[in-house]
Protein backbone atom coordinates (compact mmCIF):
# COMPACT_ATOMS: atom_id res chain seq x y z
CA UNK A 1 0.00 0.00 0.00
CA UNK A 2 1.29 3.51 -0.76
CA UNK A 3 2.20 5.69 2.23
CA UNK A 4 -0.69 7.92 3.26
CA UNK A 5 -1.42 11.04 5.25
CA UNK A 6 -4.72 11.55 7.12
CA UNK A 7 -5.98 12.79 3.75
CA UNK A 8 -4.83 9.81 1.68
CA UNK A 9 -1.78 8.94 -0.47
CA UNK A 10 1.09 11.42 -0.56
CA UNK A 11 3.62 12.47 -3.16
CA UNK A 12 6.46 10.14 -2.29
CA UNK A 13 8.19 9.09 -5.56
CA UNK A 14 10.77 11.48 -7.04
CA UNK A 15 11.96 10.64 -10.55
CA UNK A 16 15.03 12.46 -11.85
CA UNK A 17 16.21 12.37 -15.45
CA UNK A 18 19.43 13.85 -16.84
CA UNK A 19 21.97 13.44 -19.61
CA UNK A 20 24.99 15.58 -20.54
CA UNK A 21 26.05 17.70 -17.57
CA UNK A 22 23.84 15.63 -15.30
CA UNK A 23 26.40 14.19 -12.89
CA UNK A 24 27.26 17.50 -11.24
CA UNK A 25 23.60 18.51 -11.19
CA UNK A 26 22.65 15.23 -9.51
CA UNK A 27 25.44 15.61 -6.93
CA UNK A 28 24.18 19.08 -6.03
CA UNK A 29 20.60 17.83 -5.78
CA UNK A 30 21.25 14.84 -3.49
CA UNK A 31 23.56 16.94 -1.30
CA UNK A 32 20.55 19.07 -0.37
CA UNK A 33 18.10 16.26 0.44
CA UNK A 34 17.60 15.29 4.11
CA UNK A 35 18.27 11.82 5.45
CA UNK A 36 14.64 11.48 6.57
CA UNK A 37 13.13 12.35 3.17
CA UNK A 38 9.70 10.63 3.07
CA UNK A 39 10.12 9.54 -0.53
CA UNK A 40 12.05 7.25 -2.85
CA UNK A 41 14.31 8.94 -5.41
CA UNK A 42 14.84 7.17 -8.74
CA UNK A 43 17.53 8.41 -11.12
CA UNK A 44 18.10 7.83 -14.82
CA UNK A 45 21.26 9.23 -16.39
CA UNK A 46 21.78 8.37 -20.02
CA UNK A 47 24.83 6.08 -20.13
CA UNK A 48 26.18 3.74 -22.82
CA UNK A 49 25.24 0.04 -22.50
CA UNK A 50 28.81 -0.89 -21.57
CA UNK A 51 29.37 2.13 -19.33
CA UNK A 52 30.68 1.84 -15.80
CA UNK A 53 27.96 1.90 -13.14
CA UNK A 54 29.76 4.44 -10.97
CA UNK A 55 26.97 6.97 -10.56
CA UNK A 56 25.39 5.29 -7.54
CA UNK A 57 28.70 5.39 -5.65
CA UNK A 58 29.19 9.04 -6.59
CA UNK A 59 25.73 10.00 -5.34
CA UNK A 60 26.13 7.88 -2.20
CA UNK A 61 29.17 10.02 -1.28
CA UNK A 62 27.47 13.28 -2.23
CA UNK A 63 24.61 13.43 0.27
CA UNK A 64 23.07 11.89 3.38
CA UNK A 65 20.69 9.56 1.52
CA UNK A 66 22.06 6.09 0.69
CA UNK A 67 22.33 5.60 -3.09
CA UNK A 68 22.80 2.29 -4.91
CA UNK A 69 22.02 0.59 -8.22
CA UNK A 70 18.38 -0.43 -8.59
CA UNK A 71 17.55 -4.14 -8.32
CA UNK A 72 14.79 -5.89 -10.22
CA UNK A 73 11.75 -6.66 -8.06
CA UNK A 74 12.72 -4.64 -4.99
CA UNK A 75 10.03 -2.55 -3.27
CA UNK A 76 10.16 1.23 -3.07
CA UNK A 77 11.48 2.44 0.29
CA UNK A 78 11.60 5.98 1.60
CA UNK A 79 14.96 7.61 2.15
CA UNK A 80 16.78 5.80 -0.68
CA UNK A 81 18.22 6.82 -4.04
CA UNK A 82 17.90 4.08 -6.68
CA UNK A 83 20.02 4.54 -9.80
CA UNK A 84 19.30 2.98 -13.20
CA UNK A 85 21.86 0.41 -14.31
CA UNK A 86 23.37 0.37 -17.82
CA UNK A 87 21.36 -1.28 -20.61
CA UNK A 88 18.13 -1.55 -18.56
CA UNK A 89 15.14 0.75 -18.33
CA UNK A 90 14.26 1.74 -14.75
CA UNK A 91 10.52 1.07 -14.44
CA UNK A 92 7.84 0.69 -11.76
CA UNK A 93 5.04 -1.83 -11.35
CA UNK A 94 2.87 -2.54 -8.31
CA UNK A 95 5.15 -0.61 -5.96
CA UNK A 96 8.25 -2.48 -7.11
CA UNK A 97 11.20 -1.78 -9.39
CA UNK A 98 11.32 -3.43 -12.80
CA UNK A 99 14.54 -3.49 -14.82
CA UNK A 100 13.20 -3.55 -18.37
CA UNK A 101 15.06 -4.91 -21.38
CA UNK A 102 12.69 -3.33 -23.89
CA UNK A 103 13.73 -1.40 -27.01
CA UNK A 104 15.80 1.76 -26.71
CA UNK A 105 14.13 5.16 -26.60
CA UNK A 106 15.92 8.06 -28.30
CA UNK A 107 18.86 5.70 -28.65
CA UNK A 108 19.04 5.11 -24.88
CA UNK A 109 18.44 2.27 -22.44
CA UNK A 110 17.92 3.35 -19.68
CA UNK A 111 15.75 6.18 -20.99
CA UNK A 112 14.23 9.06 -19.04
CA UNK A 113 10.97 8.92 -21.01
CA UNK A 114 10.49 5.23 -20.22
CA UNK A 115 10.90 5.85 -16.48
CA UNK A 116 8.49 8.80 -16.46
CA UNK A 117 5.88 6.91 -18.47
CA UNK A 118 6.14 3.86 -16.23
CA UNK A 119 5.71 5.97 -13.10
CA UNK A 120 2.71 7.70 -14.67
CA UNK A 121 1.06 4.31 -14.99
CA UNK A 122 2.21 2.86 -11.65
CA UNK A 123 1.97 5.73 -9.14
CA UNK A 124 0.50 8.67 -11.06
CA UNK A 125 -0.19 11.56 -8.66
CA UNK A 126 2.35 10.27 -6.13
CA UNK A 127 5.15 11.04 -8.59
CA UNK A 128 7.27 14.15 -9.02
CA UNK A 129 9.16 14.17 -12.31
CA UNK A 130 12.38 16.23 -12.46
CA UNK A 131 14.29 17.10 -15.66
CA UNK A 132 17.90 18.26 -15.29
CA UNK A 133 20.74 19.19 -17.66
CA UNK A 134 20.97 17.41 -21.00
CA UNK A 135 20.92 17.92 -24.74
CA UNK A 136 18.03 17.40 -27.17
CA UNK A 137 14.47 16.73 -25.90
CA UNK A 138 14.70 13.51 -23.87
CA UNK A 139 12.23 13.43 -20.97
CA UNK A 140 9.74 15.91 -22.40
CA UNK A 141 7.23 13.35 -23.73
CA UNK A 142 7.52 11.25 -20.56
CA UNK A 143 6.86 14.29 -18.39
CA UNK A 144 3.74 15.02 -20.45
CA UNK A 145 2.45 11.52 -19.69
CA UNK A 146 3.33 11.86 -16.01
CA UNK A 147 1.47 15.16 -15.61
CA UNK A 148 -1.54 13.77 -17.47
CA UNK A 149 -1.82 11.11 -14.73
CA UNK A 150 -1.69 13.66 -11.91
CA UNK A 151 2.06 13.80 -11.28
CA UNK A 152 3.99 17.02 -10.79
CA UNK A 153 6.56 18.37 -13.23
CA UNK A 154 9.75 20.10 -12.06
CA UNK A 155 12.36 21.41 -14.48
CA UNK A 156 15.78 22.93 -13.88
CA UNK A 157 15.84 26.50 -15.15
CA UNK A 158 17.36 26.18 -18.67
CA UNK A 159 19.45 29.29 -18.06
CA UNK A 160 20.98 27.53 -15.04
CA UNK A 161 21.71 24.18 -16.75
CA UNK A 162 25.08 23.24 -18.19
CA UNK A 163 23.19 21.90 -21.22
CA UNK A 164 19.76 23.46 -21.66
CA UNK A 165 18.25 21.16 -24.31
CA UNK A 166 16.34 18.77 -22.05
CA UNK A 167 15.10 21.42 -19.59
CA UNK A 168 14.04 23.74 -22.40
CA UNK A 169 12.16 20.99 -24.27
CA UNK A 170 10.40 19.88 -21.07
CA UNK A 171 9.46 23.49 -20.29
CA UNK A 172 8.02 24.09 -23.76
CA UNK A 173 6.30 20.71 -24.20
CA UNK A 174 5.16 19.59 -20.74
CA UNK A 175 4.28 22.94 -19.06
CA UNK A 176 5.69 21.85 -15.66
CA UNK A 177 4.38 23.31 -12.42
CA UNK A 178 7.83 24.38 -11.24
CA UNK A 179 10.92 25.79 -12.98
CA UNK A 180 13.79 26.44 -10.57
CA UNK A 181 17.56 26.89 -10.57
CA UNK A 182 19.57 23.94 -9.32
CA UNK A 183 20.40 25.66 -6.03
CA UNK A 184 16.70 25.76 -5.10
CA UNK A 185 15.71 22.32 -6.35
CA UNK A 186 16.33 20.25 -3.22
CA UNK A 187 14.42 22.71 -1.07
CA UNK A 188 11.48 22.65 -3.45
CA UNK A 189 11.36 18.85 -3.44
CA UNK A 190 11.44 18.79 0.36
CA UNK A 191 8.35 21.04 0.34
CA UNK A 192 6.54 19.00 -2.31
CA UNK A 193 7.26 15.53 -0.91
CA UNK A 194 4.66 14.38 1.59
CA UNK A 195 1.91 16.60 0.22
CA UNK A 196 -1.44 14.87 -0.33
CA UNK A 197 -1.71 13.34 -3.78
CA UNK A 198 -4.92 13.74 -5.79
CA UNK A 199 -6.85 10.76 -7.04
CA UNK A 200 -5.26 9.09 -10.05
CA UNK A 201 -7.29 9.21 -13.27
CA UNK A 202 -7.96 6.01 -15.17
CA UNK A 203 -4.83 4.83 -16.95
CA UNK A 204 -5.37 5.03 -20.71
CA UNK A 205 -4.73 1.90 -22.76
CA UNK A 206 -1.99 3.49 -24.93
CA UNK A 207 0.02 4.25 -21.78
CA UNK A 208 -0.37 0.68 -20.55
CA UNK A 209 0.82 -0.59 -23.93
CA UNK A 210 3.89 1.64 -24.08
CA UNK A 211 5.00 0.65 -20.59
CA UNK A 212 4.56 -2.99 -21.60
CA UNK A 213 6.91 -2.39 -24.55
CA UNK A 214 9.56 -0.94 -22.22
CA UNK A 215 9.26 -4.14 -20.17
CA UNK A 216 9.89 -6.06 -23.41
CA UNK A 217 6.32 -7.27 -23.84
CA UNK A 218 5.88 -6.51 -27.54
CA UNK A 219 2.32 -7.84 -27.74
CA UNK A 220 0.86 -4.35 -28.30
CA UNK A 221 3.14 -3.85 -31.31
CA UNK A 222 2.19 -7.20 -32.83
CA UNK A 223 -1.43 -6.14 -33.02
CA UNK A 224 -2.88 -4.90 -36.31
CA UNK A 225 -4.17 -1.91 -34.35
CA UNK A 226 -0.79 -0.18 -34.13
CA UNK A 227 -0.69 3.04 -32.10
CA UNK A 228 -0.40 6.17 -34.23
CA UNK A 229 -0.20 6.61 -37.99
CA UNK A 230 2.60 5.76 -40.45
CA UNK A 231 4.99 8.70 -40.73
CA UNK A 232 6.98 7.91 -43.86
CA UNK A 233 10.21 8.07 -41.80
CA UNK A 234 12.42 5.08 -41.06
CA UNK A 235 13.77 4.02 -37.68
CA UNK A 236 17.50 4.73 -37.32
CA UNK A 237 17.93 1.61 -35.17
CA UNK A 238 16.25 -0.99 -37.39
CA UNK A 239 15.18 0.82 -40.61
CA UNK A 240 11.53 -0.09 -40.00
CA UNK A 241 8.67 2.33 -40.56
CA UNK A 242 8.13 4.82 -37.75
CA UNK A 243 4.59 5.50 -36.56
CA UNK A 244 3.64 9.04 -35.56
CA UNK A 245 2.12 9.32 -32.06
CA UNK A 246 0.45 12.46 -30.67
CA UNK A 247 0.15 12.45 -26.87
CA UNK A 248 -1.39 15.51 -25.21
CA UNK A 249 0.25 17.71 -27.83
CA UNK A 250 3.65 15.97 -27.68
CA UNK A 251 4.84 14.39 -30.92
CA UNK A 252 6.99 11.26 -30.97
CA UNK A 253 7.62 8.20 -33.10
CA UNK A 254 7.78 4.44 -32.51
CA UNK A 255 8.61 1.61 -34.91
CA UNK A 256 7.01 -1.82 -35.12
CA UNK A 257 9.64 -3.46 -32.92
CA UNK A 258 9.41 -0.74 -30.29
CA UNK A 259 12.25 1.75 -30.79
CA UNK A 260 10.97 5.19 -29.81
CA UNK A 261 12.16 8.64 -30.89
CA UNK A 262 11.35 12.20 -29.99
CA UNK A 263 11.50 14.72 -32.87
CA UNK A 264 14.86 16.26 -31.89
CA UNK A 265 16.49 12.92 -31.16
CA UNK A 266 15.26 11.51 -34.48
CA UNK A 267 16.58 14.56 -36.33
CA UNK A 268 19.93 14.30 -34.56
CA UNK A 269 20.27 10.62 -35.39
CA UNK A 270 19.38 11.25 -39.03
CA UNK A 271 22.05 13.97 -39.10
CA UNK A 272 24.59 11.55 -37.66
CA UNK A 273 23.70 8.90 -40.25
CA UNK A 274 23.95 11.46 -43.04
CA UNK A 275 27.36 12.49 -41.74
CA UNK A 276 28.52 8.86 -41.74
CA UNK A 277 27.17 8.30 -45.23
CA UNK A 278 28.98 11.36 -46.55
CA UNK A 279 32.29 10.19 -45.07
CA UNK A 280 31.81 6.76 -46.63
CA UNK A 281 31.04 8.37 -49.98
CA UNK A 282 34.10 10.60 -49.66
CA UNK A 283 36.34 7.61 -48.94
CA UNK A 284 34.94 5.68 -51.91
CA UNK A 285 35.43 8.63 -54.26
CA UNK A 286 38.99 9.23 -53.08
CA UNK A 287 39.82 5.55 -53.59
CA UNK A 288 38.22 5.57 -57.07
CA UNK A 289 40.15 8.70 -58.05
CA UNK A 290 43.42 7.19 -56.82
CA UNK A 291 42.80 3.93 -58.68
CA UNK A 292 41.90 5.84 -61.88
CA UNK A 293 45.13 7.84 -61.68
CA UNK A 294 47.19 4.68 -61.18
CA UNK A 295 45.53 2.97 -64.13
CA UNK A 296 46.04 6.07 -66.26
CA UNK A 297 49.73 6.21 -65.39
CA UNK A 298 50.17 2.51 -66.21
CA UNK A 299 48.40 2.98 -69.53
CA UNK A 300 50.66 5.95 -70.35
CA UNK A 301 53.78 3.93 -69.49
CA UNK A 302 52.68 1.27 -72.01
CA UNK A 303 52.02 3.87 -74.70
CA UNK A 304 48.21 3.65 -74.56
CA UNK A 305 47.62 7.38 -74.68
CA UNK A 306 43.86 7.26 -75.37
CA UNK A 307 43.24 4.85 -72.50
CA UNK A 308 45.48 6.92 -70.22
CA UNK A 309 43.56 10.07 -71.09
CA UNK A 310 40.25 8.39 -70.36
CA UNK A 311 41.40 7.16 -66.92
CA UNK A 312 42.93 10.53 -65.98
CA UNK A 313 39.73 12.33 -67.04
CA UNK A 314 37.75 9.93 -64.83
CA UNK A 315 40.15 10.63 -61.94
CA UNK A 316 39.62 14.39 -62.34
CA UNK A 317 35.82 14.07 -62.36
CA UNK A 318 35.89 11.81 -59.30
CA UNK A 319 38.22 14.17 -57.42
CA UNK A 320 35.86 17.06 -58.13
CA UNK A 321 32.96 15.07 -56.69
CA UNK A 322 35.08 14.25 -53.62
CA UNK A 323 35.92 17.92 -53.15
CA UNK A 324 32.22 18.79 -53.25
CA UNK A 325 31.43 16.29 -50.49
CA UNK A 326 34.44 17.42 -48.45
CA UNK A 327 33.20 20.98 -48.71
CA UNK A 328 29.75 19.93 -47.51
CA UNK A 329 31.25 18.13 -44.52
CA UNK A 330 33.48 21.02 -43.49
CA UNK A 331 30.78 23.67 -43.87
CA UNK A 332 28.13 22.01 -41.70
CA UNK A 333 26.61 24.59 -39.43
CA UNK A 334 26.48 22.39 -36.34
CA UNK A 335 28.85 19.67 -35.15
CA UNK A 336 28.18 17.32 -32.27
CA UNK A 337 31.09 15.72 -30.46
CA UNK A 338 30.00 12.65 -28.51
CA UNK A 339 32.14 10.89 -25.94
CA UNK A 340 32.09 9.13 -22.60
CA UNK A 341 33.31 10.42 -19.28
CA UNK A 342 35.86 7.80 -18.23
CA UNK A 343 35.20 8.47 -14.55
CA UNK A 344 31.40 8.20 -14.53
CA UNK A 345 30.47 6.44 -17.73
CA UNK A 346 28.23 9.40 -18.56
CA UNK A 347 27.56 10.07 -22.23
CA UNK A 348 28.64 13.62 -22.98
CA UNK A 349 27.69 15.79 -25.91
CA UNK A 350 29.21 19.10 -26.95
CA UNK A 351 27.75 21.32 -29.67
CA UNK A 352 29.78 23.98 -31.45
CA UNK A 353 28.72 26.45 -34.12
CA UNK A 354 30.92 26.68 -37.19
CA UNK A 355 30.85 29.40 -39.81
CA UNK A 356 30.84 28.52 -43.48
CA UNK A 357 34.17 29.23 -45.08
Amino acid sequence: MPPTSPHGPTRDVVLVGASAGGVEALRTLVAGLPVDLPATVLVVLHVPPTGANALAAILDRSGPLPARPARDGEPLRHGEVLVAVPDHHLLLRDGHVVLGAGPRENGHRPAVDAMFRSAARAVGPRAIGVVLSGTLDDGAAGLVALRAQGGLGVVQDPADALYDGMPRAALETAAPEHVVPLAGLAGLLVRLVGQPAPQQPEVPEPLEEEVAVAEFDLTPLESDDHPGTPSGYSCPDCSGVLWRIEDHGALRFRCRVGHAWSPESLHEQQTSELDSALWIALRSLEERAALSREMGQRAAEHGHRLTASRFLERATETSEAARAIRGLLTSRAVRTAVGTDERTGERTEERTDEKDG
